[in-house]
């Protein structure tokens, strides 16, 4: 029916000569090849049904029309493919709605969560599927920071906090979007001009996002922005995982290995104390391949707090990142693996930044009804979103989140998908 597409057929965001701000501790993402610089203009295919088709070997990107917002806004559904992978993303809100991948046996399944059509995305109830984060990922206590002496009132929708952005933050945006790649990569660049004051924060911020399918089955996200006024800035992305497949039941089967030895406790709205304690004897241990059920019932208070995990581990990294200014690339070092002992799959993570909050989907209830028709209960997916530390702005001693005139965030995270 109009604006509301079939989902799947079955088959297996300013130019400037600025100095890169790297991050103390930034996500880049890596692994080589990040955007092409060609740029191919969209090709309407023949019949002019608006649907465009972009083939670089292997690799082919193709767009339809994805319905509309409530107000009207028109959402396009870009397909990028190669001979090992399949993923849909939306210009709402950037979002990765499919990901299909094989496992050890060849049969390919869809291993993340997402809404069939975009009201779903844009409903209260979106637990932020797949989309990406911003300007501020994670939590700002109060929904208030200073910077440079200036206080500022975000809105809080998250209690007394603001989380993810505010209420109209980049995942509630339709971005531009632009096919990029080339024989062997299948890109899509995504752009977004965010005001001066958008969502409370200062300055007028222009961010790209490229996402990059290779043919080593690779998704590789990497963001840059720059700003016109002092500010602050945490880009993520927020696919929630799993492995067994989009609605085959709970992740708590999944092994996962976090290279942290410490994370961020929290308060009871989940803001962090300020401190970095040490994972050591605690269910926040994931030095070593984990079943992510094993102590996610454990009597702990943070346990409670978050009703399972919903904190933000502190990555062991060799190089604890360039200063801001520096001339040299962060480098992607290795921050999870998750593995799933049924299909075989494994999805291991790279990135330039600091931490990574590891969420256990604690709060899908069997309310919201996904790709597959099917519901999604209390873990049934997880998300691993690299990241700055929650409430970095008010927390000096965390590595800094302040992005000033004439540098460039620049950021990157490498997902890659095996089976064995």
């Amino acid at each position: 029916m109009p604006g509301h597409p079939d989902l799947l057929p079955r088959s297996p965001h300013a130019q400037h000569p600025a100095r890169r701000r790297r991050w103390p501790l930034v996500a880049t993402l890596g692994a080589g090849l990040l955007v092409s610089s060609v740029v191919s203009p969209v090709v309407a295919a023949a019949g002019g049904d608006g649907h465009g088709h972009h083939h670089h070997g292997d690799a082919s990107t193709t767009v339809e029309p994805f319905g509309n917002t409530a107000d009207g806004t028109a959402v396009e559904r870009w397909t990028l493919s190669n001979d090992d992978m399949t993923m849909r993303v939306l210009t709402f809100g950037g979002v990765i709605q499919t990901l299909e991948v094989p496992d050890e046996h060849g049969h390919v399944d869809n291993v993340v969560l997402g809404h069939p059509d975009v009201a779903g995305y844009e409903a209260d109830s979106d637990p932020y599927f797949g989309a990406l984060i911003g300007r501020y990922g994670n939590r700002i206590a109060g929904g208030q920071f200073t910077l440079d002496g200036t206080q500022y009132q975000l809105p809080r929708n998250d209690g007394p906090n603001t989380l993810h952005g505010g209420p109209v933050g980049f995942s509630e945006r339709v971005w531009t979007a632009t096919p990029v790649g080339d024989d062997e990569t299948a890109a899509l660049q995504l752009s977004l001009v965010s005001d001066d004051g958008d969502q409370g924060f200062p300055g007028t911020l222009t961010t790209t996002v490229t996402y990059s399918l290779d043919d080593d089955q690779r998704l590789t996200v990497h963001y840059e922005a720059t700003t016109d006024a002092p500010t602050v800035l945490n880009l993520t992305q927020h696919t929630y995982w799993n492995l067994a497949g989009e609605g085959s039941g709970t992740i708590y089967d999944h092994r996962l290995q976090l290279h942290a030895s410490g994370f961020t406790p929290v308060d009871e709205t989940l803001i962090p104390t300020g401190e970095i304690a040490p994972v050591e004897g605690t269910p926040f241990d994931f030095r070593r391949p984990t079943p992510i059920g094993e102590r996610i019932r454990v009597a702990d208070p943070q346990i409670l707090f978050g009703q399972g995990y919903d904190h933000n581990w502190v990555l062991d990294r060799e190089d604890d990142g360039a200063r801001p200014g520096s001339d040299s690339d962060d480098p992607l070092e290795r921050a999870a693996r998750l593995h799933d002992p049924e299909t075989g799959r494994t999805l291991t993570i790279d990135t330039t930044e600091p931490g990574i909050q590891f969420y256990s989907g604690n709060f899908l209830d069997g309310t919201l009804v996904g790709t597959s028709g099917r519901t999604y209960r209390q873990g049934d997916g997880l998300a691993l979103e690299t990241q700055h530390f929650p409430d970095s702005p008010n927390q000096p001693q965390f590595p800094s989140t302040e992005l000033q005139p004439g540098e460039t965030y620049d950021s990157t995270t490498v997902f890659e998908l095996s089976a064995d």
